[in-house]
């Protein structure tokens, strides 16, 4: 099963390169090329099976919601020369990431569940049920730790220790939530909802600029609206559009990144079952049909459409 696990270019004008989780990321001055690859990861880890056609997925859901919500904020993509490529402007990034949640789900709920009524600040109301809608969404800021998972932290202590500007913040949070308005309002037309999603901006010649990947199911959750109000009422989970099956099938079979968990073996069929549930995700969210990429001579194609990237 032919899938791009990384790449491993050298331009002549490179001046920088990063390998994430799922990017490689090639840095040239003022300007980036960043590959999304078919690698998966969930708790932190890179799993060792790569996904056919899941960086495409994601490089093309999130060209597609930065196109629709460029009239809200500036952004980094100029344009996509390769199903898997992306490449634009470099700017410095923020050191928040700007978490926002509409409905009790995930870690929320957790912190929750476990008795807290505040989180990152925020208040969360008596009485509220896994999934239920808050009155009005939440922002929960996290911040990059050292080592480990992103870790929550309020607005006041933000301001406080100078990570951001009381005037920045402020032009964060009004894009963030006018953000999340847009897609949410996008996803209901898909019979979708935007559970909660994360934003990561940068600056650029004093201007800010939306970065990052936008509302792909590996930043964002999303619920089927049908029958939502139904599974509430009766105190039953709700279908969800993500990458949470993969984490539900790892921890069916003992990992959940912990120390010394063996990592489970994904066999073909499971990675072809994993590759078309994330083209399945692909034309849900977007209504475009997916036309599969050729991935005969990927490599030099990438390579090339980056090169030629650089040369205009």
């Amino acid at each position: 099963m032919q899938a791009l696990k990384q790449t491993d270019f050298h331009f002549p004008k490179q001046t920088g390169f990063y390998r994430g989780k799922v990017r490689d990321v090639y840095f040239f001055g003022d300007r980036l090329a960043v590959v999304a690859s078919d690698r998966i990861s969930a708790f932190d880890v890179v799993l060792p099976r790569a996904i056919p056609y899941k960086g495409q997925v994601l490089n093309q859901i999130a060209a597609h919601f930065l196109q629709a919500t460029a009239d809200i904020v500036p952004n980094w993509l100029e344009a996509t020369p390769h199903p898997q490529v992306s490449v634009g402007k470099f700017c410095e990034p923020f050191r928040v990431e700007m978490v926002v949640r509409g409905y009790l789900a995930g870690h929320a709920w957790r912190q929750y569940k476990a008795g807290k009524r505040m989180i990152c600040g925020e208040p969360m109301p008596e009485g509220m049920r896994e999934n239920d809608a808050f009155p009005q969404p939440i922002i929960t800021p996290t911040i990059k730790a050292k080592a480990g998972h992103d870790q929550d932290i309020s607005e006041a202590e933000i301001l406080s220790q100078g990570i951001v500007s009381a005037e920045e913040y402020a032009i964060l949070k009004k894009y963030t939530l006018a953000l999340y308005q847009r897609g949410a309002e996008m996803a209901a037309t898909r019979g979708l909802i935007l559970v909660d999603t994360k934003y990561e901006f940068g600056k650029r010649d004093g201007q800010i600029y939306l970065i990052d990947e936008v509302h792909t199911p590996d930043s964002s959750r999303y619920f089927y609206a049908d029958g939502y109000n139904e599974r509430q009422a009766k105190g039953e989970p709700q279908r969800q559009l993500s990458k949470e099956f993969v984490r539900e099938w790892l921890i069916a079979n003992g990992f959940q990144g912990k120390d010394g968990q063996p990592i489970p073996l994904m066999d073909d069929e499971r990675v072809a079952a994993i590759s078309d549930r994330y083209i399945e995700l692909y034309e849900q969210i977007t209504g475009k049909s997916f036309q599969k990429q050729d991935y005969a001579n990927i490599l030099h194609n990438i390579e090339t459409a980056i090169q030629n990237f650089l040369e205009d």
